[in-house]
């Protein structure tokens, strides 16, 4: 499913127009993503956590020449479903 599904699906589950659901998803993403640069956790229930995690720099190599590259240490986005979910998924 794409944006522009999830936007469709929404808007008909809500029995919404197309425009007020693509701000509710917008308007979602954009706030789990400025939560997660403050360092917050989002935690919704049922669904999961989206969390911050902190990646160690490390050597690499880059597969063309086969040199070796320094990759920096970054903040990554990460996500763990809930058992909710999880149930959903395999049930």
């Amino acid at each position: 499913m794409n944006k522009a599904e999830l936007v469709a699906s929404v808007a008909q589950k809500a029995e919404i127009s197309k425009e007020a659901a693509a701000e509710a998803v917008d308007a979602t993403f954009e706030n789990i993503a400025s939560a997660l640069r403050s360092g917050d956790t989002v935690r919704i229930v049922g669904f999961g956590n989206f969390q911050v995690a902190q990646r160690k720099a490390s050597t690499g190599r880059n597969p063309r020449t086969g040199q070796t590259i320094q990759i920096p240490a970054s903040r990554v986005p990460k996500f763990k479903a809930g058992k909710a979910l999880k149930e959903a998924v395999n049930g």
